[in-house]
């Protein structure tokens, strides 16, 4: 992967969190089977936007100093 684009590496990544989300609906189904399509959304939603680290994107540690497109 190290010859990727930075075009093909977001590919990558936008699919990971794809599947992340669509585990995370299969989970909440298998868990509550008598939710509503609405409240498994609304569930989703809400993991999406609280769980651990979620305001500070997602890494509970320091914030990078990475600066993007500098791949070298």
């Amino acid at each position: 992967m190290s010859q990727s684009t930075p075009e093909e590496r977001l590919r990558v990544a936008l699919d990971l969190f794809e599947v992340g989300v669509l585990m995370t609906r299969s989970r909440l189904r298998r868990e509550h089977p008598d939710f509503s399509d609405e409240q498994v959304e609304e569930a989703v939603t809400t993991w999406l936007q609280e769980r651990p680290g979620a305001p500070f994107g997602d890494y509970p540690g320091p914030a990078s100093t990475r600066v993007l497109g500098d791949d070298q």
